[in-house]
């Protein structure tokens, strides 16, 4: 498999066709693997060290999420493929799920969100099977009721693959920490897609997202949490791009 180093990570670098391919063979294998989908805010995370590091290096499947990171692997002259953002993967690894008879699971979003969201799909994926959904409350991880509801919730209903929407780093280092016990084939974070799924949030148009200007329409959306992190912390980018171009 094409895994490169890239920045302070690596990236396995393929298109959205072949990264589906991985993952229905990362299914079948049966290992309890994981997915991470690095943006621009990961990799700023990551440059502060801390556990969502150890996240990444366990990773089985490393895709990108974000135009900025392909424009950079240009300018390093050794280009990424293919962008390919969670809320794309999502509804195409529904689609596959449908197709070969996965089981699914989806965990987080707010109260109601995940269920509205597995409604619309199975309209959308007519043999798809979401086995369970679940929104739990804020501070869930330090409740060991609300912990063993999910583990037996989760564990009941044996699905192949869990969606987890909790937000990064909270969603990867759930499935990174839990993976084993609720053993689950293939477990992916994938932030708002169960919010675009159900139509809570808008996503940018595809002219947007295409031109790398999903950010600022997710602003728009969500000005309060989201200008912080888009305008201070994200721009940390360029001058981690010109170090690691000098390395």
């Amino acid at each position: 498999m094409a895994r490169i180093k890239f920045m302070n990570t690596e990236i396995d670098n393929l298109t959205m066709d072949e990264a589906l391919k991985r993952l229905d063979e990362l299914i079948l294998e049966n290992r309890n693997a994981y997915v991470v989908t690095p943006n621009v805010d990961h990799l700023v995370q990551l440059e502060r060290g801390g556990p969502l590091n150890d996240v990444y290096k366990n990773a089985d499947l490393i895709l990108t999420d974000g135009k900025p990171l392909l424009w950079i692997s240009k300018w390093y002259g050794n280009p990424i493929k293919e962008k390919i953002s969670g809320s794309d993967l999502f509804p195409r690894i529904c689609s596959l799920a449908a197709q070969k008879g996965y089981k699914m699971f989806f965990l987080g979003a707010a109260e109601g969100v995940a269920a509205k969201a597995a409604e619309n799909l199975k309209k959308k994926f007519k043999k798809l099977q979401i086995v369970g959904t679940y929104s739990p409350p804020f501070g869930f991880e330090k409740d060991k009721v609300e912990m063993a509801r999910i583990n037996m919730m989760i564990k009941e209903t044996k699905p192949h693959i869990l969606i987890v929407c909790f937000g990064c780093p909270k969603q990867e280092l759930f499935i990174f920490h839990h993976k084993d016990e609720l053993n689950v084939p293939l477990s992916l974070g994938l932030g708002a897609s169960l919010d675009f799924e159900a139509k809570n949030i808008k996503r940018a148009p595809k002219w947007m997202a295409n031109h790398g200007l999903e950010w600022l329409f997710r602003i728009t959306q969500d000005p309060k949490r989201l200008a912080k992190r888009y305008f201070l912390d994200d721009t940390k980018i360029f001058r981690m791009a010109i170090k690691y171009k000098k390395k």
